[in-house]
């Protein structure tokens, strides 16, 4: 295992433990003064806990080299880890709505809400901790599964606040005003927090199941890897048919790449080893494949729309490039060169 997925196992590792420790913590305050949005905190730190252990696996798989079953690799288990946390949230959230309803139809008295304040307090500063540590290893290792675990806890600080401020305004209610009933303040709360939840369940499905339908890379990723290889024209005349996708932390990037005809096998090898050294410098878990065709005095529609030679210094040097959808067909890519883009 390198060091990088040493790092992810290690968080993830954190996030489960303090998981466990919260719920218990809930539990038995929630059960001791009777408090549903209490509960429903439980409810959700054991929600974080099972993500977080989805996390752990996931993270723990996806660094596994590939293999003759998966030649692209086990990235995806990230994606699938996330889609299934989000998921486990809306269930969560469902529930907890359910259980304030039946509180609000059958209301309960909330004992000593100062422990509720207190316990909830602790949730937050805990959470805050290791959600910043779980979104710093997250991002800087580009773990889907990490980030989402990360969004769960921060999302357990807001609801673990709101119910904090419930608990606060309950206590603070019945030293100003004995008489007054704010019991129907904890089922409300409790809503609320289940209302953040799938709000917070929703993002995770859009981000997390976004890569699993092969989504291609930010536009400003591509855009970085076109301006770079324009960067290297003349002897690249044209990047064209790029396709990008994402797999946990591992980007896919391929496209064709149009050379100077006279160049050698050796040369035009040697030119797409030094592109794929620098996408791999910007984009450290990149996949990267170049296919080089030569530039020969026939232009196809995606090779000229990705040409990279100024039009009238085509039209001087290419005096003969006709429009190929109007009397030729694409040349075969069958017959044209192929580089490794894995350097040597």
């Amino acid at each position: 295992m390198n060091e990088l997925a040493k790092k992810k196992t290690s968080v993830a590792i954190l996030s489960v433990l303090s998981n466990s420790g919260l719920i218990v913590l809930k539990v038995i305050v929630g059960l001791l003064i009777g408090s549903v949005s209490i509960l429903s905190e439980a409810i959700h730190s054991a929600i974080d806990l099972l993500a977080a252990i989805i996390a752990f696996f996931a993270v723990r798989t996806s660094s596994k080299e590939a293999d003759e079953h998966h030649p692209y690799g086990h990235g995806k288990y990230e994606n699938i880890s996330g889609t299934i946390e989000a998921i486990l949230i809306f269930v969560a959230a469902i529930w907890i709505i359910y259980e304030a309803v039946h509180k609000f139809l059958k209301p309960g008295v909330v004992q000593t809400p100062v422990w509720g304040v207190a316990v909830m307090f602790i949730s937050a500063a805990v959470n805050i901790v290791v959600s910043k540590r779980l979104f710093k290893v997250g991002k800087e290792t580009d773990s889907v599964a990490l980030q989402a675990d990360a969004w769960h806890l921060r999302t357990d600080v807001y609801t673990s606040l709101g119910v904090m401020l419930g608990m606060a305004a309950i206590m603070i209610g019945r030293l100003v005003s004995p008489s007054t009933d704010l019991n129907w303040i904890d089922p409300t709360v409790a809503v609320l927090v289940a209302v953040m939840i799938m709000y917070a369940a929703y993002n995770l499905t859009r981000e997390s199941a976004r890569d699993l339908l092969d989504v291609s890379l930010p536009a400003e990723d591509i855009q970085w890897i076109h301006d770079y290889v324009a960067s290297i024209s003349p002897p690249v005349r044209s990047i064209h048919k790029m396709r990008t996708r994402k797999a946990g932390s591992q980007q896919f990037i391929d496209f064709h790449l149009t050379v100077d005809e006279t160049m050698t096998v050796a040369e035009s090898h040697a030119l797409g080893d030094e592109i794929c050294i620098a996408i791999k410098e910007r984009f450290p878990n990149a996949n990267v494949q170049i296919h080089i065709e030569p530039c020969a005095l026939e232009c196809t529609d995606s090779c000229v729309a990705g040409c990279l030679v100024d039009p009238a210094e085509r039209l001087a040097v290419l005096p003969q490039v006709i429009d190929a959808t109007e009397t030729k067909e694409a040349p075969d890519e069958t017959n044209t060169i192929a580089a490794s883009t894995e350097p040597d």
